[in-house]
């Protein structure tokens, strides 16, 4: 349940001082009309704008971020009573908690806080004895927006805390850090350079140096491209001059084996067409017919088929081999006779030497 009234007017009042760019502000809300002691309170309202009473406003854009920069304390939030954290102490005078912030914790848009309320704030709330919770927060004096929550307070008169509030302020902590001279020298930085700038620079550092190596890494990459480009690996590819070299190497191979069977089937056609001749199933004027043939895909296997069917052409004759009948001398006829007068040769010449 939020404890407050229903407008924004009436919910917030503040303060401010200025010290190092940062101001310190305080909002004020009202606590239960029936007197119950809350767990969790209201610290501040949803809405990137936030306006108080006089007609100042502040900017309020991410609560989380908020909550998150008020946890970074590592503390407990000091409620007290009429803000004397804020007003007190910094005199060295008294400022006991009314209760305790343990949690902060974001409740859409709106920031709350789980309160461990002491015996005596228990009863001044309890009783009424106070009506309002008044957070006092960070924020930046040029942008206004809030940045984290340092204390809240119970109060009945926030215009008198206003101006009390206006008299003090421990706010040093959230002031613009300057750098050293040797960091800043070292980031490139103004002399005027804060911690804010020194972050942004490192993170900028930061920014350059992964690109540098990504930019690294790509012309690695692009690199070792061109190389398997100008090199290509073995089990993908094959050197030109070894490829022309195996091949030539295939070529004279084929070659050779081309010749081999070719003379080995040349011998074969002979044999089949001299064996053909011995048998009398061709003739002597058809043997280089019958070896063109034999020469053609399957010639001679269609050749011996043809001659293991073919008849016998011609017998053998034996005039090459046959003798005259001894004593069976023949007398020259006249043409004999004639050509032996032309070339000077008797009968007895002629029967000598011609047989």
């Amino acid at each position: 349940m939020i404890y407050s009234t229903p407008t924004l007017a009436d919910q917030l009042r503040a303060l401010c001082r200025e010290e190092d760019g940062c101001q310190l502000a305080a909002l004020n809300f009202e606590l239960p009309a029936d007197g119950s002691v809350p767990d969790w309170l209201e610290l501040l309202p949803a809405g990137e704008t936030l306006e108080g009473r006089d007609g100042r406003a502040w900017r309020n854009p991410d609560p989380a971020a908020v909550v998150q920069r008020t946890r970074d304390l590592r503390r407990d939030i000091p409620l007290d009573w009429e803000h004397a954290t804020e007003l007190k102490a910094p005199k060295g005078d008294r400022a006991p908690a009314a209760a305790w912030i343990k949690e902060l914790e974001v409740r859409d848009g709106a920031v709350w806080g789980r309160v461990e309320w002491t015996e005596d704030g228990a009863e001044s709330v309890g009783k009424r004895h106070y009506r309002y919770i008044s957070p006092v927060f960070l924020f930046q004096k040029d942008t206004l927006e809030i940045q984290r929550i340092t204390s809240a307070g119970l109060t009945n008169q926030p215009n008198l805390y206003i101006t009390a509030l206006n008299q003090s302020g421990p706010v040093q902590e959230d002031s613009p850090v300057k750098l050293s001279a040797a960091i800043r020298t070292a980031l490139g930085l103004k002399d005027d350079a804060t911690e804010d700038d020194g972050v942004q620079a490192i993170n900028q550092m930061k920014q350059d140096k992964d690109a540098a190596e990504q930019a690294k890494a790509q012309a690695e990459q692009d690199k070792e491209a061109a190389i398997n480009r100008a090199t290509p690996s073995l089990d993908k590819f094959v050197p030109r001059a070894d490829y022309d070299s195996a091949m030539n190497r295939t070529r004279e191979l084929e070659q050779k084996l081309k010749e081999r069977d070719e003379a080995e089937l040349e011998g074969q056609i002979d044999a089949a067409i001299n064996q053909a001749l011995d048998d009398g199933k061709i003739t002597p004027a058809t043997a280089d017919y019958h070896k063109a043939q034999c020469r053609q895909e399957g010639g001679l296997e269609r050749f011996k088929a043809y001659v293991e069917a073919a008849p016998k052409v011609a017998d053998d004759s034996d005039l090459d081999t046959r003798k005259p009948e001894a004593g069976k001398d023949t007398a020259l006829n006249q043409e004999e006779a004639r050509v032996a007068a032309l070339f000077g040769n008797s009968a007895e010449d002629l029967k000598k030497y011609g047989g």
